[in-house]
Order: structure tokens, then sequence, then C-alpha cells
């Protein structure tokens, strides 16, 4: 289970403002290709499940199932393996590809949710993202600029088995320094899904 923070930044004004006010913290840049697959009749989306691709320093395929977003807390299943780039790239141009791969992620698609090659499954498309990552106060923040067709969008996530201990801390730090913010209230996919910034 993955449990994070996630607070929406309200315009690119405040995410050029926190990323200077983090500036000395910065550990590193990633610059991430998110792609999603389902089944033709959208099933995994049904079942409350996704299946990601996404390629930054590495390729990792991801489940991420029943996903709850409250107050800006996120929790969300999820079960991740690292693919080798050249089959991550065939893998793409022919999702059919993906049942003929060694993988965990496959197996659990294809055993929990009956979904195999005979049901297939195609590429929905996806977004960049732009992730700058800090160590701040004991804490791993990341801090999204995500590209989708239709807008920009500015995040801030941090992981943590305390979310409102982080909530309290980050708030306060963001409120201090005039920083507009309000609580995420849909996951990146059900932005890309709804075809419309929140």
């Amino acid at each position: 289970m993955e449990v994070e923070l996630k607070l929406s930044l309200k315009n690119a004004a405040s995410h050029k403002q926190l990323i200077s006010l983090l500036s000395q913290f910065h550990t590193k840049t990633l610059r991430q290709h998110n792609l999603f697959f389902d089944t033709p009749t959208s099933f995994l989306s049904s079942q409350r499940s996704v299946l990601r691709l996404r390629k930054d320093t590495r390729c990792v395929l991801c489940l991420k199932s029943k996903p709850s977003l409250v107050n800006g807390v996120s929790r969300v299943e999820e079960d991740e393996e690292e693919l080798d780039p050249v089959v991550a790239k065939e893998c793409i141009e022919n999702p059919s590809k993906l049942f003929e791969i060694e993988s965990r992620v496959v197996r659990r698609v294809r055993e929990e949710f009956g979904v195999g090659r005979e049901v297939g499954l195609v590429c929905l498309g996806g977004f960049e993202n732009l992730r700058q990552v800090y160590e701040w106060n004991g804490l791993i923040l990341e801090v999204d600029e995500t590209k989708y067709d239709f807008g920009t969008n500015y995040e801030v996530e941090c992981e943590s088995w305390d979310p409102e201990g982080v909530k309290k801390l980050l708030e306060g730090f963001l409120n201090e320094n005039g920083i507009e913010f309000e609580y995420s209230q849909m996951t990146k996919f059900a932005v890309f899904r709804a075809g419309k910034l929140p």
C-alpha cells in the first residue's frame, strides 16, 4: 500500500516559487513519460485498477488498484517491477507483447482480472511529468509539473506512513511562504482520463 500526501499548487507562479525555495535541497530531476494500458472495453478501469509503464532513468511497469484520495491523502495498492528498455519499447508499440514477457505484474493482470492475450490490451496514451525531488526536513518531496494534451498541472507529493504529520509540516511551510495550494482531488490518471484539468 502506497500512502502519499498530494497537494495541488494553484498555478505556475506557485510552482516556480516553491522550487526556488527548495533549491538548496534538490537531489534530482526526472523526466517521466507515463503510458497507460487497459482492455478495449476499459475493464481494468472498471475494476478501479490501472496498468502504467513509466519511463525516466529506467522503465517501470506498475499495477495500481483501489485508489482513494481524501483530503489530499492518497492510498493505493501498488505492485511494480523494472523492465528492460528494449522490451518496454516493444510493448508500447505492440501491447500484446506484454503477455510474452516474464512479469509478475502481467501475471497478476492475467490471474486476478482474467485479462490475457485473447482479451488484449490497448495503449490509452499518457502524459509527461517533470519531477523535481528534494530532501527537506527528513522528507522526500516530489514537485511535479505534469503536461497533458489539454493543459499543465502542478503538484507536490510526499510518500509517508504519517501523512497527517507531513500535511501539518508542509502546509505550514507553504502558508508561511504565501504559496497557494489545495488538496489534490484527483489522481494524475483520473485527470488524464477526464481530459480536463481539475
